[in-house]
């Protein structure tokens, strides 16, 4: 596809599969032309693989479509969409967590679509129901721990780990971390206000220290023998088992589990996309985000990050195939965000920081 001569003038800082110039500023990418256009996509995203720019590159090189795309964290993007305002050049917001995607949608900048290809693709609960975004990579939040302490009976409930019997014995990350609001938005919702509470106090009574980290600093403290038992996202673990021999040897002193696989299912949540609501090129971003469920697309999405694939009968990503089958929650993502100022509210009187 041939691009008119100043349009792709004006791409050259931001070229096929290369973000915009390092150290650009909201208003240098909302600068470049923004007109309704069949060759530019313009993606937001909240991720930071190397493999995200082959998928790009891929989709660029399929369709003709030029992408161009700013990486950030969310709170990063929401800010600069904020200043850029209905000038925005978003097309695409890419992110994990239905919080998240709850937090772009709640400030005004995703819009609804309809897509036969996202709503026969995707489950229900994995989609927000006007359209506003779409889960297009899964991600279970699982129990990581030291067998030679603890036995899998003693964790294979969310609620073991409020049990006195663990006290001294768990650690954890921030409770303001989007993975453990969207858990308790979960809690909330099944449990109630007071249960959901109370498990977050008798937690914090376990607590080994002071939370810290990220869920990889979680599975590092049960190896050095600082705790017995975290929370973690499944894909850290496999990252660390398929990696260095150093990370092969602290994932070798843990086990999984993957809890209520006796009730309502193990806790799973989403790597996201939404149409931005000013979107210039909106009939491309609905075309992106319907290859991301492509073959093609869920394998170059999930990959390098060892999420698990949205669409059924696509390969899982190597190092997947150790885990074992689950009972998957199918719990309403879109009440994840709408309960995540509780969550908080109730991490802060528990005094989980």
């Amino acid at each position: 596809m041939k691009f008119p001569a100043i349009l792709a003038a004006a791409l050259v800082v931001a070229a096929c599969g290369k973000p915009a110039a390092p150290g650009a500023t909201p208003a240098d990418f909302a600068a470049e032309p923004t007109v309704q256009s069949t060759g530019t996509l313009n993606i937001y995203s909240a991720r930071h693989y190397d493999s995200d720019k082959v998928m790009y590159d891929t989709f660029e090189k399929e369709t003709g479509i030029r992408v161009r795309f700013r990486e950030s964290g969310a709170p990063e993007l929401i800010e600069t969409m904020k200043a850029e305002g209905d000038a925005s050049p978003a097309d695409v917001i890419i992110a994990s967590d239905a919080g998240t995607l709850f937090r772009f949608q709640d400030a005004g900048f995703t819009q609804g679509i309809r897509s036969e290809t996202l709503e026969t693709a995707i489950p229900a609960h994995f989609r927000e129901p006007d359209g506003n975004w779409f889960g297009l990579a899964k991600r279970a939040r699982i129990i990581v721990y030291d067998p030679s302490r603890l036995q899998p009976d003693d964790v294979n409930q969310y609620s073991d780990l409020a049990d006195g019997k663990l006290h001294g014995e768990v650690c954890m990350r921030s409770s303001s971390n989007i993975y453990n609001l969207s858990l308790m938005g979960e809690f909330i919702g099944r449990w109630g206000l007071d249960k959901a509470a109370a498990w977050a106090r008798n937690v914090v009574a376990n607590f080994a220290r002071p939370p810290q980290g990220g869920d990889t600093t979680q599975i590092e403290s049960i190896a050095a023998g600082e705790c017995s038992v975290a929370l973690i996202n499944h894909y850290y673990w496999v990252r660390m088992a398929t990696g260095t021999d150093a990370e092969k040897a602290k994932t070798a002193k843990t086990k999984l589990s993957f809890p209520e696989q006796d009730g309502v299912g193990t806790h799973i949540n989403v790597t996201a996309a939404a149409v931005a609501a000013h979107a210039p090129n909106k009939d491309n971003a609905v075309r992106f985000i319907e290859w991301l469920t492509t073959p093609e697309g869920q394998k170059l999405l999930t990959d390098e990050t060892k999420e698990f694939p949205m669409i059924v009968g696509v390969p899982l990503p190597d190092g997947l195939e150790a885990l074992p089958d689950f009972k998957q929650s199918q719990f309403p993502l879109q009440q994840l965000g709408e309960n995540q100022a509780e969550a908080q509210e109730i991490y802060d009187r528990a005094g989980w920081n």
